[in-house]
């Protein structure tokens, strides 16, 4: 494996749309979500070493979630795993990761993935990887995953490019023409339909000479406060320093402050079997469901009488018996039970805003 090769893992979201299994304290990233026994950490980290250093992977994450990412991925060394003391999006969680990497090899060529995504067609994914990291060794260029869409799919960010192939890159690489949030139905129809649209994965590859020069030029404030600490960072004063910072620094997404603005952006057009498991309605599509009802149960003591289509996740030791159920979420964590129509779970940020107002942020 090539030395110069590194992955930065983003692993400090709070996974709200999974509530009330996930939650502030324990967010899905740590959670065996699919029931692989291995949580959706484990498993980013263990598809990432088939192709990268395992002493060249770093975990980003909230600092509170520290001992989580120790007891599961037990061989880190310290210095592996950047805490941040506040969540500001992905801009500065990726300037840290930048400084800290280029203190150790400028010459580094980085993946960047969220921590909770799936990934079905592992060995196309390693394939697509490798030839990212070849393109961007080579090249001043940021490039990211497109996902080909299977649906018209409301849910994800669209990438829009060119369709002309690049002489002398992969056939699947294209230039980007524009990023789009996450359309209505009708639009991500014409998307779908197009042909030049594809799902936005949040997987960026670059070279760490790349990524640096265009935050410097698109977001020079984050930049500089990073920069600042060339020196502190492998120190005991590095925590000190990146309190400080955080609270100053700009909160901001890297595609937003970086990606959507730059003129040397690039898609590598993939099929990967990919989703980012945002929320219980794309597990319910990724998961075994039983052949006669299609429904995702996880428990052992539950009793569905005309039920179909729905998403039941309860402890074990609770005994649960549905009746009369067409596309429903169920699901039952410590003091909590959800029942929610699976077509409206982008509501369940709305449920559970208005539960912390109401009884607390110990249910958040």
């Amino acid at each position: 494996m090539n030395k110069n090769h590194y992955c930065v893992i983003m692993a400090g979201g709070i996974g709200s749309r999974f509530w009330p299994l996930s939650k502030v304290n324990k967010p899905k990233q740590f959670l065996d979500i699919l029931g692989t026994g291995r949580t959706l950490l484990q498993a980013t980290f263990d598809r990432f070493t088939r192709i990268i250093l395992p002493e060249n992977i770093i975990i980003v994450t909230n600092s509170i979630y520290r001992d989580f990412v120790f007891e599961q991925l037990p061989g880190l060394r310290p210095e592996q795993v950047l805490l941040e003391p506040a969540r500001k999006n992905t801009a500065p969680c990726i300037a840290y990761a930048n400084y800290k990497i280029k203190q150790v090899n400028p010459d580094a060529v980085v993946v960047v993935t969220p921590a909770d995504h799936l990934i079905l067609k592992e060995d196309v994914f390693c394939d697509e990887i490798n030839k990212a990291l070849e393109v961007t060794e080579s090249e001043d260029v940021l490039l990211t995953l497109g996902i080909k869409p299977c649906r018209p799919e409301t849910g994800y960010g669209y990438i829009q490019a060119n369709t002309k192939s690049i002489p002398g890159q992969p056939d699947n690489l294209r230039k980007v023409k524009t990023f789009t949030e996450k359309p209505d139905i009708k639009l991500a129809q014409v998307f779908f339909e197009s042909g030049e649209f594809f799902w936005n994965s949040g997987i960026f590859i670059w070279s760490l000479k790349s990524i640096i020069k265009a935050y410097k030029q698109f977001l020079p404030g984050v930049d500089s406060l990073f920069a600042s600490g060339e020196g502190t960072y492998f120190t005991p004063e590095e925590q000190s320093f990146v309190a400080d910072i955080y609270a100053t620094s700009k909160n901001i997404s890297v595609d937003y402050g970086i990606m959507e603005k730059a003129e040397n952006v690039y898609v590598l057009i993939s099929d990967i079997g990919w989703s980012d498991l945002g929320s219980w309605g794309s597990l319910y599509e990724h998961s075994a469901r039983d052949s006669e009802n299609d429904n995702m149960v996880s428990g052992n003591n539950i009793f569905t009488y005309d039920v179909k289509n729905s998403v039941i996740n309860v402890p074990d030791d609770k005994i649960v018996v549905l009746q009369g159920l067409d596309g429903y979420i169920v699901v039952e964590s410590e003091d909590i039970l959800l029942v929610c129509r699976k077509d409206d779970e982008q509501k369940i940020k709305n449920f559970v805003n208005d539960v912390t107002i109401a009884r607390g942020e110990q249910y958040l």
